[in-house]
């Protein structure tokens, strides 16, 4: 413990200051009330460019960012920069759905996905499906956020898990006081230390070890020595379709987590989200820098932390820095992972709450709730989905986590149909996306089922490049198995809705269909938007 003593103080400083501000953050731009799920869950929807700005951003860069795409550029190398083409090709996707999203959700006041489904297709059931797709494939995002931590803990020499509890127990006390406010807050200084450890780290880490030729080259010697085919500097010929499905793939389920539609939809105009999604990809440059870090870790020779017989490559990160760096700076980038870690995880805990509150309590339990009524079930909800998390990182290996967060984007991508694409359209039958929502979960878990790990043994789940020799090509090829099964999905809702308007099966009634609820927003290009697209 001495050796680490200076990076203990300064970690426990700033994560005590980042925690204090959460608690404050409850009389920042004050609300009258904060009993309602638009004050507690959304922030008042009043959140301007610069507030939204550092949300989104540090709602969708974590503290697993920040440890896992590196690890994987170490084990796997150009692979693992799948994460840069995802990141940048997502934007221009989002921009012509979140807009649109927010401007319906401000209209009627939804505060989930499932809302909007919910009005666009007048379906219940639907939309019930649509909001526990959301909260699964949530659950284990929040967990991994603990995996981020206890990754900086272990590089400090601290075992055991009361340290995630306390952490976890103090972000819960914060969030359960103030809401959307308190990640919003922590955003600033979260995104602030990131930003600097990460240009300290690629300026001062490879002067040291000799420049980028020399780590590049080092990193080509490490792969080329390895049995792996498909490991290296370059992409092979077997993986470029898997590279290319994954980062597509992932910009499609990106922002339809629902915590990335909680940072949206606090957002006060449209003009704030039109400005953050021309303005995020910026983040993408940061990502590639911290990718890097995977290639230098290997050039320092750094080796991950070893427990039970059993390497955490989650922990080369922190290793490396603490390799690299004095003691204090190497506190102050322990603390950018820990917080990286809060933010995203309270965002999270907030929509995953969210949903239950507005699409189960509220549809099943409690039809008549008062906005008071609701922020209360969603402020017990959240503490509950944050012990669930922990619960997950005690009970469970950690491993099992990140292969259910693995699970939970070839889930989520199932929600495609409805939510985005029931923006511009309702054609797809309510009874043909959820055939749709089904087939498309078999065909992904049937794929997921199918992959092996032989690193570390595992037959099953173990990963997501599906070989399309399991469709009887002759070819080592793989493909992401989330964009199978999402092709899938919209073939099935297509059949069935053609299936169900044949046999002239009522569907349901469109409740967001108002040609002109835009013009008090005084924007040209939603003024005359007709949400009710074609039937």
């Amino acid at each position: 413990m001495s050796a680490h003593t200076t990076e203990l103080v300064v970690f426990i400083l700033l994560f005590a200051i980042v925690s204090g501000m959460g608690f404050v953050a409850a009389r920042w731009r004050r609300p009258n009330d904060l009993a309602s799920l638009n004050e507690w869950g959304l922030g008042g929807r009043s959140f301007g460019s610069w507030i939204t700005w550092f949300l989104i951003g540090g709602d969708l860069y974590t503290a697993y960012t920040f440890v896992a795409v590196p690890a994987l550029v170490f084990s796997s190398g150009a692979l693992g920069f799948y994460a840069l083409p995802y990141t940048v090709v997502v934007y221009p996707l989002v921009f012509l759905v979140l807009a649109r999203m927010w401007s319906v959700s401000h209209v009627h006041g939804f505060v989930t996905p499932a809302d909007f489904v919910r009005a666009r297709f007048g379906s219940p059931t639907l939309a019930l499906v649509i909001a526990i797709t959301g909260l699964v494939a949530t659950m284990p995002y929040i967990a991994l956020q603990l995996v981020g931590i206890e990754a900086v803990l272990k590089a400090m020499g601290i075992t055991g898990h009361l340290p995630i509890i306390i952490a976890f127990a103090i972000l819960a006390a914060y969030t359960y006081q103030s809401g959307l406010r308190a990640p919003a807050l922590i955003a600033f200084v979260k995104d602030s230390l990131i930003y600097i450890v990460i240009l300290a780290a690629v300026i001062y880490i490879p002067a040291k070890l000799g420049g980028w030729s020399s780590i590049f080259d080092a990193a080509a010697e490490k792969f080329a020595a390895t049995p792996n085919p498909n490991d290296g500097i370059l992409l092979t010929a077997n993986n470029q379709l898997q590279y290319v499905t994954l980062a597509f793939g992932s910009a499609l389920a990106l922002f339809l987590y629902p915590h990335s539609l909680t940072g949206v939809l606090a957002s006060k105009n449209r003009n704030v989200i039109k400005r953050n999604m021309s303005a995020l990809p910026a983040y993408s440059l940061v990502l590639g820098l911290i990718a890097l870090l995977g290639f230098m870790a290997i050039a320092a020779g750094t080796k991950p932390i070893t427990a039970g017989g059993k390497a955490d490559s989650n922990t080369i990160v922190p290793v490396l820095l603490d390799q690299m760096f004095p003691d204090w700076f190497t506190g102050v980038a322990y603390a950018a992972i820990g917080i990286g870690a809060l933010v995203p995880a309270a965002i999270m805990s907030i929509a995953a709450a969210n949903l239950f509150t507005r699409n189960i309590y509220r549809e099943y339990i409690n039809k008549n709730a008062t906005d008071s009524q609701e922020a209360s079930v969603s402020k017990i909800v959240s503490l509950v989905v944050k012990v669930g998390a922990v619960l997950c990182i005690l009970l469970l290996d950690p491993q099992f986590s990140i292969d259910l967060q693995l699970i939970g984007g070839v889930i989520i991508l199932q929600t495609l149909p409805s939510v985005a694409l029931g923006l511009y359209t309702r054609w797809f039958h309510k009874g043909g996306l959820i055939a749709g929502w089904a087939a498309g979960l078999a065909a992904g878990m049937w794929m997921l089922y199918l992959i092996p790990n032989p690193a570390n043994g595992k037959q099953h789940f173990g990963g997501s490049a599906f070989g399309l020799q399991n469709l009887g090509f002759d070819t080592t090829m793989t493909i992401y198995a989330g964009f199978l099964a999402l092709i899938v999905n919209l073939a099935v809702a297509a059949v069935g809705t053609l299936i169900f308007r044949a046999a002239k099966v009522a569907d349901g009634q469109d409740a967001t269909k108002r040609g002109d609820y835009f013009a008090d927003e005084g924007d040209p290009d939603v003024k005359d938007l007709d949400l009710a697209g074609s039937h």
